[in-house]
């Protein structure tokens, strides 16, 4: 008998156990980490289930979402870091992300991004490296041929000549040759240069002379009257085909071409949209603005994923309780005389009854109970309970382009009549039955999305929306055909929300009570009577409708730095483009100084005061006892009084960011704020400071980082205000013990640090 009831509860747990869903645990763990934010955990635990189940929808549907949470909290992330300045730690989180979530064009660009940001710093690290001489030229700025002197010194010329001869003596201070166009014309001015380069003098000389020069080989140059005849004659043109990548339709193409031809006053441009290219024909420079300008707009557009999530639920309550009895009655009189007979038909079957009155004689008239009829009434007894709920639950996906709206219908196309035409034909006395022909349109009823997004590049999405919501509610006879009746809920209207922000478009509730009675007056009031001599009647409908939009950037507008950087475009008759180069002044070496003593440290000026600058230059530049420290280095305190601990550096150099981790006893003395120092700011530039840390452990990080794209700062100054509260008797240290300064370059810079004394005293 034992043994019986072990093997039944045996069976029992195995088809309990083969009733579960396939990786129940690995989703009900995957859902517990998606509770935490852990999207990583959250999304192995996903695979795994829909690894032991592969055709469950659910698990395929929360691994899909998962991975595109996982991949925006990285690269989130990645862009949190790439803010601090840590470029590789950015970098590798985007990749990650692009690991999860193969699909996600965000991962890609902004790795892309983090990548040329990289490459430009190595690059400017490696210029910096071979000096001014090897400085590599933007590609903006090269086009043949390149004049290459043989002597690169600065220039300094004073003198009133014909222009010819300053040419030419320009020409052999640079080890140039210089030829003349044949009807170039005698003209003297006067030129004052002090310290330019070869490039500036001869611009200079030709602004003057209202003339233009051009190399004719590295060592010559050629120099006419500026005209545009001459430029006709002596400038060269080039031929280039651009071939666009992200162009969809023909109009896209002559857009861009027809922006190019405003602009650059270009003549020749053709366009071909077979192969999504352009070819234009110009001057080299014209050509080195219009590759610069096609690289800026040949942009991927951005996108967006739209979840709408729609909620409908109505309720239908129907009580029809009670006894209906019936509310009239009859009476018929038969008098004597009257006769009913069966009616026939003409096949001889019955078809109902024939009365025939033979009249009723006056003398001795007589009636009885038998000559009426008295029909009385009936009763109908409802006992009728109907109970009616449905719940629609949407929750599509949209994917659109910036700009382009994007529609989704989800539901049936119902036929609506939108006119008919009768018309009848008729021959002489023979007439043709009518023909009656009727239109019919078709609408969409169910639920209905129209979404045209604007996606910003700070990570908000503006929406053009009409949200519909309708069923068809009844039907209703309109000239002969039968209509529905459609019920609709329609929004529209224009917002704009930040990535991943839930919006409420609408939520609509509506409620009907209905209470109908209908019996014999009197009876139908009388308590538990009622039921035998009325009828009860009570309907509740509900309904309830929820609509809430997500916007989730997939791909964000493509735009670098590069992108945002103008270009001299030179003049509006000659347009041109030049190197950077060009326009500086020739570097001369700075005379070497003295170094004075060594400075004392400078206590925490006041708020608006000026920055202080290095008092020792030489030992900042070397890097030499930099070093971290407060001002005041003990400071004495009653219990609940704050006071501004200064934090200041002495003697560095090129200092850009400076995370630092501060300790403390949190029992005796609290941070309440930071303040911001004069040193990084410079006098006139906001810095970032970001802090963070466990206050309760007496642990405090805070990162104090300039501008970007700015150079660092040197010598010494304060850099932090940290305004401490006491709050128990007693004595702690306050001191730096981790720093992680960083200089323009992303180069570590070594620093002495020190600590505080704090003492608090009872009140």
């Amino acid at each position: 008998m034992g043994s019986r009831r072990i093997l039944i509860l045996c069976a029992f747990l195995g088809l309990l156990a083969a009733g579960c869903p396939k990786g129940h645990d690995h989703y009900e763990a995957a859902r517990k980490a998606e509770d935490l934010q852990d999207y990583d955990t959250a999304l192995q635990y996903y695979q795994k289930a829909l690894a032991t189940d592969p055709q469950n929808a659910d698990y395929r549907i929360k691994y899909n979402q998962m991975r595109f949470e996982a991949g925006a909290y990285h690269i989130k992330k990645g862009q949190d870091l790439r803010e601090k300045g840590d470029l590789q730690g950015a970098a590798a989180e985007f990749q990650h992300a692009a690991t999860i979530d193969p699909g996600s064009p965000v991962a890609v660009q902004e790795l892309r991004n983090t990548v040329d940001q990289i490459n430009d710093l190595a690059r400017k690290q490696d210029e910096a490296a071979a000096g001014p001489n090897n400085t590599v030229e933007s590609d903006l700025a090269a086009g043949p041929p390149e004049l290459k002197p043989l002597s690169d010194a600065p220039v300094s010329l004073k003198m009133v000549n014909d222009v010819k001869v300053i040419f030419d003596t320009i020409a052999k201070q640079a080890g140039i040759n210089v030829i003349y166009d044949p009807d170039f014309p005698a003209r003297r001015v006067s030129v004052e240069l002090n310290n330019v380069t070869l490039q500036q003098a001869l611009d200079i000389v030709s602004m003057q002379s209202k003339t233009f020069w051009k190399p004719v080989t590295e060592n010559i140059i050629f120099v006419a009257q500026d005209t545009t005849q001459k430029h006709k004659d002596y400038d060269e043109q080039m031929v280039e085909t651009f071939y666009l990548s992200n162009t969809v339709q023909s109009q896209d193409l002559t857009e861009i071409a027809n922006g190019l031809r405003q602009v650059l006053n270009l003549t020749k441009v053709q366009q071909l949209n077979s192969q999504n290219a352009i070819i234009v024909r110009d001057t080299p420079d014209k050509l080195a603005i219009a590759r610069r300008l096609l690289k800026d707009i040949d942009k991927a557009k951005p996108e967006v994923v739209i979840q709408v999530e729609v909620l409908s639920a109505s309720l239908d309550r129907l009580r029809d309780l009670g006894v209906l009895p019936g509310q009239t009655a009859s009476i018929a009189f038969t008098p004597p005389g009257t006769t009913v007979t069966p009616g026939t038909s003409g096949s001889g079957s019955s078809t109902g009854s024939n009365s025939t009155t033979t009249g009723a004689p006056l003398k001795g008239f007589s009636f009885s109970a038998g000559d009426f009829t008295i029909t009385l009434p009936g009763a109908t007894a409802n006992f009728v309970l109907t109970d009616t709920a449905s719940k629609i639950i949407q929750n599509p996906e949209i994917r659109s382009i910036d700009g382009q709206p994007a529609k989704l219908n989800i539901g049936s196309r119902v036929p609506i009549a939108t006119g008919s035409f009768q018309a009848g034909v008729g021959v002489g006395t023979t007439s043709v039955n009518p023909l009656v022909n009727t239109q019919f349109t078709y609408i969409d009823v169910g639920v209905n999305v129209n979404i045209t997004p604007r996606i910003h590049p700070n990570h908000e999405v503006s929406l053009k929306v009409a949200l519909e919501v309708s069923q068809v509610t009844s039907f209703q006879t309109i000239g002969g055909i039968q209509q529905p009746v459609i019920g609709q809920n329609k929004i529209e209207h224009d917002i704009r929300l930040r990535e991943g922000e839930a919006s409420i478009l609408g939520g609509l509730f509506s409620k009907t009570d209905s209470k109908t009675v209908n019996g014999w007056p009197g009876l139908a009031q009388i308590p538990l009577m009622k039921y035998l001599f009325s009828e009860n009647k009570t309907d509740r409908q509900e309904n309830d409708i929820l609509i809430v939009l997500i916007p989730r950037i997939v791909r964000l507008p493509d735009w670098t730095r590069a992108d945002l950087r103008p270009i001299s475009s030179g003049v509006e008759q000659n347009i041109t483009v030049r190197r950077q180069s060009e326009i500086r002044t020739p570097g001369t070496q700075a005379p070497a100084q003295p170094a004075p003593a060594q400075p004392q440290p400078a206590p925490l000026p006041p708020p608006g005061a000026a920055q202080p600058q290095a008092a020792n230059p030489q030992a900042a530049a070397s890097g030499q006892n930099a070093r971290l420290r407060f001002d005041p280095q003990a400071l004495t305190l009653a219990t609940g009084q704050t006071a501004t601990l200064g934090v200041a550096v002495d003697n560095v150099n090129d200092l850009y960011s400076i995370p630092m981790m501060l300790q403390y006893d949190p029992a005796v003395i609290s941070v309440e704020d930071i303040q911001h120092g004069t040193f990084l700011s410079s006098g006139n530039q906001e810095i970032a400071i970001v802090q963070g840390g466990d206050k309760s452990k007496g642990q405090i990080m805070i990162a104090a980082t300039r501008q970007p794209n700015t150079p660092g700062v040197s010598g010494s100054g304060t850099l932090l205000g940290i305004v401490v509260r006491a709050v128990g008797a007693g004595a702690s240290n306050i001191s730096i013990v981790q720093v992680n300064a960083k200089d323009s370059q992303q180069k570590p810079l070594p620093l002495i640090t020190t600590e505080a004394s704090i003492q608090v005293k009872p009140q």
